[in-house]
């Protein structure tokens, strides 16, 4: 509550901007007894500046701090997704549509045309969202449940932006045979199947053989959704610095599961000269055997034209490491290896974070692209295409185009179905479908 009289919003302002808080919404809520009631968005960076906060606050005359919420915490509650049906159910004529008796006759044309579940059922409007909680966000290994909520992000995504459905499945092992077998007997039930957040290197064993024995389109979005936002990202990069990227060397720090997708999709494009950098030496020696080469972090800094780093480290890259003209994709979340402004300062040309280069750009439009097709996988010139197609719709100054435009996910999900047809992946508009 805050005292209804000249100066005292101001106090409290004055008094939030003092402890380097960003001030978001203030909403007046209601009237009482002299005061009004109000609420108000702070962003914070941690719970010692809330103590902070709260105790600067309780210093102010007419001014009490009624209660703080989470507005994040908030929205969560109850979860952020469900299961709602796509048709009428008002009458017994509908139910006897929708099930019993006539729901028979679907059924009875899919045994005699078994690939008409694709057009009967929602089988092709349906992505498992398949994790161990091995590799949840920046938090590392925090099981399946504390990963719940960004698998119900995804889903959310995948609904919102192109029209499909998410559905997430737990895997709660390790072990990438018995996480593979799992998925490969709910398989029937699912169009597609997007693995998330299974740490390496189990998520290469497990994708390997998912697309070697599903029909279906698999794809490990940490690996190659990251990679086809990344690829997006450097083709309006090297634009306007007037450099063709398959002239560039490019360095890696991090061959992690981002890093080593982001290092194949740039290869299969054509970049010829990978350098990269990892602590874990079973990543380096995979890294070696793929084409790449291994060096030291001051190595990758002196020799790459661009730098894409993946590590989960905050502050790792020093600024006296980065090199005049250079690009440079700091891509751990929440914070980046180096900040852009200090890369820019030390003499990049483009540098920006996570926050600019999101998966989300890309793996909703190439799901829904291949499920479109019936693709059986999705390949690299699928990948390609819709990174080409990303990088289109970026405006001027820009290097990728914002998160939530509709018409660039439509295109992607239509460069895909396209890249599917042409390239193999899935059979020609005439040919008879999976």
């Amino acid at each position: 509550m805050i005292r209804d009289e000249p100066g005292y919003l101001g106090r409290l302002a004055m008094a939030l901007g003092d402890e380097g808080v960003r001030i978001g919404e203030i909403v007046r809520v209601r009237a009482s007894g002299g005061y009004f009631v109000r609420d108000l968005e702070l962003y914070l960076d941690s719970d010692q500046q809330l103590e902070a906060i709260l105790k600067r606050v309780e210093k102010l005359e007419g001014i009490v701090v009624q209660a703080v919420l989470d507005p994040v915490l908030e929205l969560h509650r109850g979860g952020k997704i469900r299961t709602r049906t796509t048709v009428p159910l008002e009458t017994i004529g509908d139910l006897r549509k929708v099930y019993t008796p006539g729901v028979a006759a679907v059924c009875n044309e899919i045994v005699a045309h078994p690939e008409a579940v694709w057009d009967y059922t929602a089988l092709g409007r349906t992505v498992a969202i398949v994790t161990n909680g091995t590799a949840i966000l920046g938090l590392g290994n925090i099981g399946v449940h504390a990963g719940l909520p960004v698998m119900e992000g995804k889903a959310v995504l995948l609904d919102r932006l192109v029209g499909l459905s998410g559905i997430p499945i737990l895997i709660p092992t390790r072990e990438a045979r018995t996480f593979a077998e799992t998925v490969i007997q709910i398989s029937p039930s699912f169009g597609a199947i997007k693995i998330e957040d299974v740490a390496a290197p189990e998520c290469f064993e497990i994708e390997e053989r998912l697309d070697r024995e599903l029909p279906i389109p698999v794809m490990h979005d940490d690996q190659h959704g990251t990679a086809v936002v990344v690829l997006a990202a450097l083709l309006n990069a090297t634009e306007e610095t007037g450099e063709r990227l398959k002239h560039l060397t490019v360095g890696l720090i991090g061959l992690g599961a981002a890093g080593t997708g982001i290092g194949r999709l740039l290869q299969s494009f054509g970049v010829k000269h990978l350098v990269g950098t990892d602590i874990n030496q079973e990543a380096m020696r995979r890294f070696e055997k793929s084409g790449g080469e291994p060096m030291d972090l001051a190595g990758v800094m002196r020799e790459g034209d661009v730098i894409v780093a993946t590590t989960g480290v905050p502050g790792l890259i020093p600024a006296n490491l980065v090199r005049e003209r250079q690009i440079v994709l700091a891509l751990s979340n929440p914070n980046p290896e180096i900040r852009p402004q200090v890369a820019l300062e030390a003499g990049a040309r483009f540098a920006v974070d996570g926050r600019f280069v999101n998966n989300a750009l890309g793996f909703p439009g190439i799901f829904r692209g291949a499920l479109d097709a019936r693709a059986r996988e999705i390949n690299d010139p699928m990948k390609i295409a819709a990174a080409r197609t990303i990088a289109q719709f970026a405006e001027p100054g820009e290097i990728v185009p914002p998160l939530l435009d509709l018409a660039v996910h439509e295109a992607v999900a239509s460069a895909v179905e396209k890249a599917a047809r042409t390239s193999g992946a899935a059979p020609h508009a005439e040919e008879e479908p999976r």
